[in-house]
């Protein structure tokens, strides 16, 4: 009974430690923004106004029950995943669930915000969705096989297990030094996932109206600001806990966090957009041709 009952306060605990920690990724992301761009950049609650502010509007135009559950989706994918990444302190149900169910989680949000768009029936709305589908499945095919090296390689899909093994031999064994072509194809995949220059395809404000977003406001927008508190928590965490051991404690945990997540920022920021087929053909290319390699050698 007390098992279960940690269990149910620990999944309770790290969706909102993740939306924390989510925050002051953004606020992170818009800090190098501004620093590599000469600007001062947002104060350190800038992220949490933003959200209150949104939250705080009242919301004159609905596209419908369709568009609610859309909205619902978007952020309760991230939120479910959150249950299955192990932190310092807390394993949740990451030992009954795995990487392929976490796997199929992180896809939920993008199908949610399709369902979501559209309703709309804007067409920046889904001209933007059918790109952000089209980014999914050019950047989840090498993510998948990522996954199943690093399964592979370990003999699990447990992340727990995946962790403490990592742990156990210190910084030789973690997946970065064993597989370090797959942790490259890794980081491709993170960054792609991320919908960062020079994926941001979908956004493209000068071209599409920011796409998806065009029709949102209110509670709407403001449920997007928090989906994407979850989206750079959830990627940091989970190449972290592949590649670099999970952490010890929480203070080398977030640090491997957010020095993961600093390196696609920074790229982001210094390279223009892709187009669309530019982006499939780049993607289906390096990442893949590397994370095929790197399981071929995991596999010798």
């Amino acid at each position: 009974m007390n098992e279960i009952l940690l269990t149910i306060i620990e999944v309770i605990m790290m969706p909102i430690v993740a939306f924390i920690v989510g925050l002051f990724m953004v606020l992170m992301m818009r800090k190098l923004a501004a620093r590599l761009q000469r600007r001062i950049g947002p104060p350190l609650f800038q992220p949490l106004y933003d959200i209150i502010k949104l939250y705080g509007k009242q919301t004159q135009i609905s596209h419908g029950l369709i568009h609610d559950i859309g909205i619902i989706m978007a952020v309760g994918g991230y939120v479910a995943a959150e249950a299955l990444l192990p932190v310092p302190g807390m394993d949740g149900i990451a030992a009954k669930g795995g990487l392929v169910t976490l796997a199929y989680l992180t896809m939920v949000p993008s199908l949610g915000l399709a369902l979501g768009v559209g309703q709309c029936a804007n067409p920046n709305g889904s001209i933007g969705i059918s790109r952000a589908l089209t980014s999914m499945l050019a950047y989840d095919i090498p993510f998948i096989i990522v996954v199943f090296g690093v399964a592979y390689h370990f003999s699990s899909t447990n992340l727990v297990s995946i962790i403490a093994t990592q742990q156990a031999g210190g910084i030789s064994t973690w997946g970065i030094s064993e597989m370090p072509v797959l942790a490259l194809a890794g980081l491709f995949a993170l960054h792609a996932s991320l919908g960062k220059q020079p994926f941001e395809i979908y956004i493209a404000p000068a071209e599409i109206a920011t796409g998806p977003m065009v029709e949102m406001g209110g509670k709407f927008l403001g449920g997007l600001f928090v989906m994407q508190s979850f989206q750079l928590y959830t990627a940091s965490v989970l190449y972290v806990s592949l590649f670099l051991g999970g952490g010890e404690n929480w203070i080398t945990f977030l640090l491997k966090c957010f020095a993961v997540l600093a390196i696609p920022i920074i790229i982001a920021y210094l390279f223009p957009r892709y187009r669309t087929d530019d982006l499939v053909r780049l993607v289906w290319k390096w990442p893949v041709m590397l994370a095929l390699i790197g399981v071929a050698f995991v596999m010798n």
